[in-house]
Order: structure tokens, then sequence, then C-alpha cells
């Protein structure tokens, strides 16, 4: 699975509003500037994210973007899946858009990535905004670590 730029700039988005509005609601612009984003394409993100009912705007000059629901009750697995669509890599192991394959019963690797689709999907679906605003991210050091490599992860 690849995330896509549009889940990547969401998930920061709204973590930033899971952090910062609950004091007051965040300018698109500072959405943009804190998580590195063009203005433009968080705009258009942003909008998405209102038509879902996961944020809302506030007018006016103190105005902005808001969480319209509890961090606890949005997953990455939401965000991910509206933005993306599928999690599985390969067409055969995907429940959304199934693809039939006609090495199927035969293949040596489809159990793997089925397996992978599975614990992506269980990871992303148990992983609440909430949790992901109260973490901190693993530095660059850490992802490349050889204590990592080989798939022993974070």
């Amino acid at each position: 699975m690849r995330m896509s730029k549009k889940s990547d700039y969401a998930l920061r988005a709204l973590i930033s509003l899971a952090r910062w509005s609950k004091m007051r609601p965040v300018p698109i612009r500072a959405l943009a500037q804190l998580n590195d984003v063009p203005q433009g394409f968080m705009q258009q993100i942003m909008l998405a994210l209102k038509e879902q009912g996961w944020v809302r705007s506030v007018a006016g000059r103190d105005g902005g973007y808001q969480l319209a629901q509890s961090p606890e009750d949005l997953t990455m697995g939401q965000v991910v899946r509206h933005f993306d669509g599928v999690l599985a890599a390969i067409g055969c192991v995907s429940i959304t858009n199934y693809e039939q394959c006609s090495q199927e019963p035969v293949c040596a690797f489809r159990r793997v990535l089925l397996d992978v689709r599975n614990h992506t999907a269980e990871l992303l679906d148990r992983t609440t905004l909430a949790e992901l605003a109260s973490g901190c991210a693993p530095s660059t050091e850490k992802v490349l670590s050889n204590e990592f490599i080989g798939g022993a992860g974070i």
C-alpha cells in the first residue's frame, strides 16, 4: 500500500486540528504552513473533509477550521479509504476492488499480501485521530535504523 498525497495531507491537517482547534479555529493559511502543504491543495482537502462531516468551517476574521467530531471517533482507516479507496497491494486480495486473477488457486504470494492487507486495515481502523495527535513522530534515524530493517517495524 502506498498512501496518496491527499491522504497524507488530510491526516496532517486533521492531526493539527485535533491538537489546536479546541482553543480556536485554525485558519487555512496556518494549516497549510504548519503542514508544508500548498494552500490551494489544502483548500481542496479541507472541502473534502468538510463534505465528510469531519471538519467544520468558522467564518470571520478569527475563523478557520475545527474538528466537527471527537478525534476518538475518527480513524486513519476512514481517512485513507476516503481518499485512496483500496488498501490492498494487488486486486485479488482487495475487498472493495476485487479483481480475479488466473493464478489465485496456485499463487505462492497471495496469502502474504492478503495478510498484509488485513493487518494494515486492522491497524489503520483501530488508530484514532486522538492517538495520532497525542503521539510524537519517529525520527529519521529511528525509521532507517538497522534494528527495523527486515520488517521489525517501529
